[in-house]
This record gives structure tokens, C-alpha cells and sequence, in this order.
């Protein structure tokens, strides 16, 4: 069968460097740092006392207070990111068929902060099994997308897509294929987290992967900086209305961009460490060309997955000359982890749009906080460094791998 066209008709952000999709465009093209000493709770006793938190986000200025209170915070961040997307698109809800609409998310945790605060009040009370009703609701990762569905009334596709850091690109690449083959017209897609919280600070901290810069927050998340000690963990939301092409058209909408093809590998290597040679991140990339149908010169810019840890940054930059070859040397290749820090289950949406975004405009953000070259990545790669760089932009992939080895990437084309 002919497979169905896919486009973006709407985006909504809610980030670290900006609360929507403007303020977070502004963010990026201006080398913003989000990274701050953490507000939410006492770090006193903590190896890391940053990270990259929302700034003047209430989350009564977009649902009532009661609701609100029902939701743990990736799912109220979930809801404030579609919203946008939804109007951002267009879309009309009166007439829009409901059954054909679907809602694919990503998340790495879920809630978090529910099951941590949950299990802390039972652990410190009189031993008296007292949860909150919600509990169960608020914690579990696929109650995001069904809030999303009952908001709206979407009735198509619904599930989220749990793979670590690669949540949300796994989400996009599900969307895809269901509109690809018909199952539906429009799918809500992204992924939301947020675990900037004591148990996921300290979770990490105990693995070694945070960086413990803390006389220098803003400068911790360097990618492929040799001073580079660990990733800075961010929290938030990316929303995406992809729509297929032949609908989009008929109703008007305006399309950012066509999600042409992703990609989808394992390490087979470490639960955590990225395989020495970035095997899984070479045969991701690989695939999302072989189901794009495009050849390498075609690739114009990758964002890359780039958390600014000492294994992965050399791995992914081994990885993307491997596949291309002398092409990688035409690239802009970039990471907007250094302004953002790391989204985990969301990062995919957010750096997904960032391509889209830099598509739109013909500029591709700059990878912040470099100072020093690493004698293990090759300086002969374009790594858009501090600065924005402007180029006429056709094609760009954005890479995503998450703990367990999962690698998702998806590739993003100007409509012809």
C-alpha cells in the first residue's frame, strides 16, 4: 500500500528557557542557559544543587487549582504543552472527526513527585496505609495522553510509549506510522517529565551521571566540552500535532514542516553506558535514512542527543562520522541539552521542535558553554559552537537514546 504523508501543523512548549513555543525559540537562539540552583526542595545534602527547572510557571494560570490537584506535574505540564499545540494548529473541534484522532505520548518516569511523596508520608506516619486516592492515577506514565483524550474528546489511538530519554521521539515515531497507514488523521504527540525532584536528583546523583558543578550552574551542560562532568537534568513538555498531509491541506493549516521517516535501534551493551563505538547510535541513524528515503548528503544539521557526559558526547560524534562519512563535515550538528539540560522522556519532543523550528527560520541554535576541545571528538565537525549559525536548512535529525540502550531519531524535511 501507498504509505500517507505526515506533517506538523502545531507545536507547544514548556521549558526551562521558555514557557511557550516563542519564549523558548528566543531561548535557544540566544544561548539561554536554564540551569539554576534548585528551588523546590532543600539541597543541603545533595551532590548536585541545580538543575533546569521551569521559571514562573503557575500552574493556576492554565487549569483550575481542585483539577490541578488530581494530576501529578509531568501530566499538568503534558496538558499545558498540547493545549498550545492544539490552538497553535488551528484545529477545529467542532468538526474535526474525534474517533480519528489520537493521543501517543512519551515518558520516561511519570510521576515521580506522586510516588515519592506518597511512599514518604506512609514511611514517616504511624505505619496506618493512609495514599491518597489519587495516588495510583496521578503516578502511572499513560495518564497523561488520557487526560489529553478527555480534555478534547480524542477517541483514536491512546498509550504512551515509556523507552527512557527516547520516550517522546518513540511517541512521534508511533504517530507516524499509525497516520502512515491510515489508523488515523491526527495525532497529539511529545512527551512531558518532571523529575527534578529529591528522589530523582539523588537517584542520579548516585549513579554519577549529574554534574556537580555547582559554583557554576549555568555553565554545567557543556556537550562536547573536555571539562564536561555529567548532564543537568531538566524538566517540562513538547507538544506536536501531526496531521496527515491530504487532511492538512483540506482544512488550511498551516505546516511547519513533514515528518518524513525515524528510526529505532538497541546497544545490546550497558543499561546505562552508550555502546564505545555509538553501534546503536550508527543503526539508528541508518534506519531513520532508509525510512525517510533519503541518501546522507540530503541531511543538512542533526541535533544531537548530546547530554554533555564523557562517554556518550565521543560515542554519538564517532557514531554520526561512521554513517557519513566526509558528509559530516558539512553539518551543523548540535545540542540544545546545553541550554535546556536533559528533559529525559521529553527531550525528544523538545529537540524535535527545536529542528522544526530551526527549519522555519534557517538558524540552527548553538551548542553553548565551550570552552575546551576534547581531544576525543574530532574538531573538524561543525558543533555550532556558542553562537547561532544561519544556513538555508532542507533537511534535519535529531537523535535520542535512553538508558537500556534504546535509540529513537526522527528526520524532519521543508514540505516540497
Amino acid at each position: 500500500m501507498e504509505l500517507k504523508r505526515v506533517v506538523v501543523t502545531g507545536l507547544g512548549a514548556l521549558t526551562p528557557i521558555g514557557n511557550n513555543i516563542q519564549e523558548y525559540w528566543d531561548g535557544l537562539v540566544s544561548g539561554k542557559s536554564g540551569a539554576a540552583p534548585i528551588t523546590r526542595f532543600d539541597t543541603t545534602n545533595f551532590k548536585t544543587k541545580f538543575a533546569c527547572e521551569l521559571k514562573d510557571f503557575k500552574v493556576t494560570d492554565f487549569m483550575d487549582r481542585k483539577f490541578s490537584r488530581k494530576l501529578d506535574i509531568y501530566a499538568q505540564y503534558a496538558l499545558v504543552a498540547s493545549d498550545e499545540a492544539i490552538t497553535d494548529s488551528g484545529l477545529d473541534l467542532e468538526k474535526v472527526n474525534k474517533d480519528r484522532v489520537g493521543v501517543i505520548w512519551g515518558a520516561g518516569i511519570g510521576g515521580i513527585d506522586t510516588f515519592q511523596n506518597e511512599v514518604t508520608n506512609f514511611a514517616t506516619g504511624n505505619g496506618t496505609p493512609r495514599f491518597n486516592p489519587f495516588f495510583i492515577p496521578k503516578m502511572i506514565a499513560d495518564i497523561a495522553p488520557g487526560h489529553i483524550s478527555i480534555k478534547y474528546g480524542f477517541r483514536g489511538p491512546n498509550f504512551t510509549t515509556v523507552s527512557a530519554c527516547a520516550s517522546s521521539a518513540n511517541a512521534m515515531i508511533d504517530a507516524l506510522n499509525y497516520i502512515r497507514l491510515g489508523k488515523a488523521d491526527i495525532i497529539i504527540s511529545g512527551g512531558s517529565e518532571a523529575a527534578v525532584t529529591e528522589s530523582g536528583i539523588g537517584g542520579f546523583n548516585a549513579m554519577h551521571a549529574l554534574s556537580t558543578r555547582n559554583e557554576s550552574p549555568e555553565t554545567a551542560s557543556r556537550p562536547f566540552d573536555a571539562n564536561r562532568d555529567g548532564f543537568v537534568l531538566g524538566e517540562g513538555a513538547g507538544a506536536l500535532v501531526l496531521e496527515e498531509y491530504e487532511h492538512a491541506i483540506a482544512r488550511g493549516a498551516t505546516i511547519y514542516a513533514e515528518l518524513v521517516g525515524g528510526g529505532l535501534s538497541a546497544d545490546a551493551h550497558h543499561m546505562t553506558a552508550p555502546h564505545p563505538e555509538g553501534l546503536g547510535a550508527m543503526n539508528v541513524m541508518k534506519n531513520c535514512l532508509e525510512d525517510a528515503g533519503l541518501s546522507l548528503t540530503d541531511v543538512d544539521a542533526i541535533n544531537m542527543h548530546g547530554t554533555s557526559t564523557p562517554l556518550g558526547d565521543v560515542a554519538e560524534s564517532k557514531a554520526i562520522q561512521h554513517v557519513f562519512g566526509e558528509h559530516a563535515y558539512t553539518l551543523n550538528i548540535n545540542s540544545t541539552k546545553s541550554m535546556t539540560g536533559h528533559l529525559l522522556g521529553a527531550a525528544g519532543a523538545i529537540e524535535a521542535i527545536a529542528s522544526i523550528l530551526s527549519l522555519k527560520h534557517g538558524i540552527v541554535p548553538p551548542t553553548i558553554n565551550h570552552e575546551t576541545s576534547d581531544e576525543n571528538i574530532d574538531q573538524k565537525l561543525n558543533l555550532t559552537l556558542n553562537k547561532a549559525q544561519k544556513r538555508d536548512l532542507k533537511t534535519v535529525m535529531s537523535n535520542t537514546f535512553g538508558f537500556g540502550g534504546h535509540n529513537a531519531c526522527v528526520m524532519f524535511r521543508k514540505l516540497d
